[in-house]
């Protein structure tokens, strides 16, 4: 009897060891998909390959502000703000005070985050949840966190028309974004760019964060 069993047991031996044999490959082929070192998580989000190649850069600067987190945010942001391809990638010299594409491409990633960083610490100081509000101030500036604090602590887009208007003194400018042609026609006003929120949201699947922490800037 023993032998029989030992006989079936023989007998199974070499189909389970093709089923491990078989897992091993499509684990392995799944692990070298890609053709790089970028997750699977950010490359899944319609992000270019040369905002990919930068992520690397981006992590590094994303921890050491403490807003790992986040990383799928500020690749987004550098997709909309250059798609990869400028020198000041993410177009993060006027946080300076600097001129336009005054920064290289390291010392802008470097900036970028320390600048949403700073952008996070003031929505968390304010009482703000709304990630989008954050996002937003990116491309508004700092000042936008204050005004929406005043006006309900969320951003709507109606919040960021009012502000770009009254900024831009009313001053509209042709804008043929599909996303702006769909909404309005294709115009925005002259200051900053009021459907920043909407560019970068097409890249990302998450808008607010609920346990935001005050990060500290280094």
């Amino acid at each position: 009897m023993k032998l029989k069993h030992l006989a079936i047991i023989g007998s199974l031996f070499p189909i389970l060891f093709s089923i491990v044999l078989f897992f091993g490959v499509l684990i392995s082929a799944e692990n070298d998909d890609g053709g790089g070192n970028y997750s699977s998580s950010y490359a899944g989000m319609n992000l270019s390959a040369e905002v990919l190649k930068h992520q690397p850069t981006v992590e590094k600067y994303a921890k050491e502000y403490g807003i790992s987190e986040y990383v799928n945010v500020l690749l987004a942001i550098m997709q909309v703000e250059s798609g990869g391809t400028a020198v000041d990638v993410m177009q993060s010299s006027e946080s300076l005070g600097l001129p336009p594409n005054s920064l290289d491409t390291e010392s802008s990633i470097k900036q970028g985050c320390k600048y949403f960083a700073s952008l996070l610490s003031s929505c968390e100081a304010q009482g703000i949840k709304d990630l989008n509000v954050a996002i937003q101030s990116y491309n508004y500036g700092g000042g936008y966190v204050g005004y929406v604090a005043g006006k309900g602590k969320k951003h709507t887009f109606t919040l960021a028309e009012n502000f770009a208007r009254e900024k831009s003194g009313g001053k509209k400018v042709t804008y043929t974004n599909p996303i702006a042609v769909a909404k309005n026609g294709g115009w925005r006003y002259g200051y900053g760019n009021m459907f920043y929120v909407e560019l970068v949201n097409q890249y990302l699947t998450v808008t607010h964060f609920d346990n935001a922490t005050v990060h500290v800037i280094r």
